[in-house]
This record gives C-alpha cells, structure tokens and sequence, in this order.
C-alpha cells in the first residue's frame, strides 16, 4: 500500500475550487505527483506544480 500523503489546511482550501464530481480523481493525480517526487505532504506549493504539471 502507498504510504499516506497529508494535505495542509491552505492545500485542502485550494482543492476545494475543483468542482466537486472531479475532486476525487484530481486529488488522486495530485497525490500520485507528490510521491513520484518524494513528497509525503500536499501544501499550496505542491498543489500549485501539481496543477501547472496537469493544466
């Protein structure tokens, strides 16, 4: 199993402008992005390069 990413209150926040019957896919490709980087913790930042890389 993957290990578990955790998400900043600022990250959640931005998470939210996603409509939400595509929120769940969106956070599953964001997540997938921060552990092919090594990253164990979504925050605005991660969340910004996430949506750059997918955009």
């Amino acid at each position: 199993m993957s290990d578990p990413i955790s998400w900043t209150a600022e990250a959640t926040e931005r998470l939210k402008e996603i409509p939400f019957f595509v929120r769940p896919a969106a956070r599953k490709k964001i997540e997938n992005f921060a552990r092919e980087a090594g990253i164990t913790e979504i925050t605005e930042k991660v969340y910004e390069q996430a949506k750059q890389k997918f955009n």
